[in-house]
Parts: structure tokens; sequence; C-alpha cells
């Protein structure tokens, strides 16, 4: 038993596996923000040019 918690205690590759999800959650997360402030400042834009045109 003991060898056993020292071999677990020496594995990474969950905490890995647990990083590269982290940093995929914020990209995520950053992407989102990014297109959501593009497309509202695009709707005030072709709104400023709809009422223009009529």
């Amino acid at each position: 038993m003991g060898q056993f918690l020292k071999v677990f205690a020496k594995n990474e590759s969950g905490a890995t596996a647990i990083e590269y999800g982290l940093i995929a959650a914020g990209i995520a997360v950053a992407i989102a923000t990014i297109v959501t402030t593009i497309g509202t400042d695009l709707t005030a834009k072709f709104t400023a040019i709809d009422s223009k045109l009529k």
C-alpha cells in the first residue's frame, strides 16, 4: 500500500490534464467576451447606418 501511495503522489498526468482544461476554459471565456463586444459594436454601427438611410 505504501508503494502505491508513492507512485500515486508522483503521478502528475492528472494535474497536467486539469491545467490544460483550465487554460482551454480561460481561452473560451476570452473568445466569448470578445465576440460579444464586437457583436454589440456592430449592432450599434448598423443601427446608426440604418437610421441615416431612412
